[in-house]
């Protein structure tokens, strides 16, 4: 099975779907290897 190629962009759209459905900061900052200053600034950003 091939790699799956994603933009940032797709990843930050994911990022905010997965906070908006109820996930804490924490740990999709945890996933997504990012800080949670980074991870507040990205979902202010989409707001």
């Amino acid at each position: 099975m091939p790699w799956k190629e994603s933009s940032v962009l797709e990843e930050r759209l994911r990022f905010v779907a997965r906070r908006l459905d109820g996930e804490s900061m924490s740990d999709l900052c945890r996933e997504f290897g990012i800080s949670r200053k980074t991870g507040y600034k990205i979902f202010k950003s989409y707001d």
